[in-house]
């Protein structure tokens, strides 16, 4: 009788969920969502299990996320999977997060190409390994005709490392005569950065209570609506993506400016 209970009050939170995700159709849906993928470790360790099954869990949340950002209509979704500071973890940790990217790609690019998700890439690829360099650039090339969903992997990136490269490629336009110093804005400037392709995020969520950005789309993210959850990565499911959009539909987004009086 109690594990009837217990199944019957799942079912009662999985359609009120069911009927919370169709209610967030009705109002507008933040069109680029980017991710802070964090706590696959503090998950494992939890589970006194080795980092890196923290990172395989991660992995399968990334198809569960990418299903659902899907069907919601998003436009882009940006997943933080590997910074530039990160190359500083234990060599075995680096090594099993840089086969992540083929498993995932190899495992479900049957299943990105037929939902019409394009896979995309920013960062730096010269640093990463032959295999995972690949794999992104096989998953990029085999969906590079869809245009329903963007999966942008931020992959070896850095926030101030993108904005230093993009700084030196506009010095070197205006030395060599193909930019006028005084035509440079920010509009312009964005054109120059690895998301020149994709407007910026409207939404932000980053997992496992951490609230920093940790080097991650400085320039992109300057109004971006911010939301924080204790929920580590692996456990984030299809109720706090909810809770999140919910929390962004529930703002007021005046981009420095003031509401109209009737607003």
């Amino acid at each position: 009788m109690l594990n009837k209970l217990k199944q019957w009050k799942r079912q009662q939170t999985s359609e009120e969920v069911d009927d919370r995700f169709q209610e967030l159709l009705k109002h507008p849906i933040p069109g680029h969502i980017a991710i802070i993928m964090d706590g696959n470790g503090r998950w494992a360790k939890k589970r006194a299990l080795p980092r890196v099954a923290g990172h395989h869990e991660g992995m399968k949340c990334v198809r569960k996320i990418t299903k659902l950002a899907n069907e919601l209509g998003l436009e882009a979704l940006t997943l933080y999977a590997f910074s530039t500071e990160n190359w500083k973890r234990p060599k075995m940790e680096v090594e099993f997060l840089m086969k992540l990217p083929e498993e995932f790609l190899g495992t479900f690019l049957p299943e990105l190409v037929e939902e019409n998700v394009q896979v995309k890439m920013m960062g730096s690829p010269d640093a990463l390994p032959l295999h995972t360099r690949t794999a992104v650039k096989k998953a990029m090339e085999a969906t590079k005709d869809n245009d329903g969903l963007i999966l942008n992997f931020a992959l070896n990136y850095g926030s101030r490392s993108e904005i230093i490269d993009s700084m030196k490629h506009v010095l070197k336009d205006v030395q060599n005569g193909i930019l006028d110093e005084s035509d440079l804005n920010e509009e312009l400037f964005s054109s120059y950065l690895m998301t020149k392709d994709l407007k910026d995020p409207d939404l932000l969520i980053r997992t496992s209570g951490e609230i920093r950005l940790s080097n991650f789309m400085l320039w992109q993210l300057a109004y971006t609506e911010f939301f924080f959850t204790d929920v580590l990565w692996p456990d984030f499911g299809k109720e706090h993506l909810v809770e999140a959009i919910e929390a962004y539909q529930g703002r007021s987004r005046r981009f420095g400016g003031l509401q109209s009086e009737e607003s």
